[in-house]
């Protein structure tokens, strides 16, 4: 009996990792461990781009994801807590991407939500690491939710848009670039 309880849980472990494993994030315009383009760099603090987020698509969401969020961290920016670029949540567990430029609220998915970036503001802000830093990472983030909706506004700070993640996600999916000047 024991032995069949022990294959059994390994085949539940198993098949919940495969799922977890399963989950994938793209962009056309950010390739994995390269560097993010002009497009995707801030305009201010020193810095000229176009400040317009990537498109992002996702497959292989674990079984149960009522919805999905996507965060673009910053863990090298030189504050102690890191930046946060980009935080979007309530978005519906049919979506499968966001259109590029996003950020900007245009084409967001009904009923889907910004916070707060680092910059002050709700919405997409582009990469601006310091002049000789060496190239920051810019973690993109999909988030599969077990909830379908995360009761936070367009005051909603990064750091409380991470803890709320973290208490209620099934899953997520991670696409690293970088990018130094």
């Amino acid at each position: 009996m024991r032995r069949i309880l022990a294959v059994t849980a390994m085949m539940l472990i198993s098949t919940t990792a495969w799922a977890v494993d399963n989950f994938r994030v793209t962009s056309p315009q950010v390739k994995a461990g390269g560097t993010l383009g002009d497009a995707q760099v801030f305009n201010g603090f020193g810095c000229k781009g176009g400040n317009v987020s990537p498109a992002l698509n996702w497959t292989g969401a674990p079984e149960g994801t009522k919805s999905f969020a996507v965060t673009v961290y910053d863990p090298d920016a030189p504050t102690g807590s890191g930046w946060w670029h980009w935080t979007v949540f309530n978005i519906s567990a049919t979506a499968k991407g966001l259109p590029e430029g996003a950020g900007s609220g245009k084409g967001l998915p009904a009923g889907a939500g910004q916070g707060r970036n680092d910059f002050g503001s709700a919405g997409f802000g582009g990469a601006c690491p310091p002049v000789g830093d060496k190239p920051h990472r810019f973690i993109f983030t999909v988030w599969a939710l077990k909830t379908d909706k995360l009761d936070l506004d367009d005051k909603a700070s990064g750091a409380l848009v991470g803890y709320m993640l973290n208490a209620n996600k099934l899953g997520k999916a991670v696409l690293t670039a970088k990018y130094g000047r």
